[in-house]
């Protein structure tokens, strides 16, 4: 058999792995909501909990673009009283970058009452997030709150992971990025397939805080 055929034949399990891949992680797509309306809470016990996913926080403390659309969006569901607890979760590894404590402040100053605000210091990347929702914070089930590109890969993750979970999803602000950000989370999915089916990440746990 010749290099260039062996090289063909690599590349088609290739192109077969990644689109079975691609296709496991988007088996949840139909739980993405666009419009606040579509959200049916009736049928779920309180308290309703919208989870949002941290990212980038600017050395000042002002939240990036893509993370202040996850908290807006999280504000909206909010005040149309979606939901009654808001659990922030992101990088807190480093004593000089806090995206938790950013996105606390902005929401108690954006008249989000602090008792209803839980804070998940530990939620290092989007499958630590939904462990630590269901094993520490005590969640079935959870609105998950952030852009299009990155609600597949987390309704994939929450929903393997045994949380019963629907995504809200924000208008991406920063149009520029979106090519970018979703080739990026193609390697980003099949992280997540390897992660809930062949070697978990280490994951920080601890003391059990259930949401009441």
């Amino acid at each position: 058999m010749t290099r260039s055929r062996i090289l063909l034949i690599v590349l088609l399990l290739l192109a077969i792995g990644f689109y079975f891949v691609h296709s496991r992680v988007h088996s949840y797509d139909n739980r993405i909501i666009t419009k606040m309306n579509d959200l049916n809470t009736s049928r779920w016990p309180r308290p309703r909990v919208a989870i949002v996913f941290g990212a980038s926080v600017y050395s000042n403390g002002e939240l990036s673009p893509v993370l202040e659309d996850r908290i807006d969006t999280a504000i909206e569901l909010y005040r149309a009283q979606k939901v009654d607890r808001i659990l922030v979760s992101g990088d807190n590894r480093h004593p000089s970058y806090n995206e938790p404590k950013a996105m606390h402040e902005y929401l108690i100053t954006h008249a989000v009452a602090p008792n209803d605000v839980v804070v998940d210091y530990a939620g290092r990347s989007t499958y630590e997030t939904c462990l630590r929702a269901r094993e520490i914070f005590g969640l079935d089930r959870a609105v998950l709150v952030s852009q299009g590109y990155h609600l597949p890969r987390s309704l994939y993750i929450a929903n393997e992971l045994g949380l019963d979970a629907v995504g809200m999803a924000g208008d991406l602000r920063l149009k520029q990025q979106i090519d970018y950000l979703s080739v990026r989370e193609w390697a980003a999915e099949i992280k997540a397939y390897y992660n809930l089916n062949l070697v978990p990440p280490d994951t920080l746990l601890g003391e059990k805080m259930p949401i009441r």
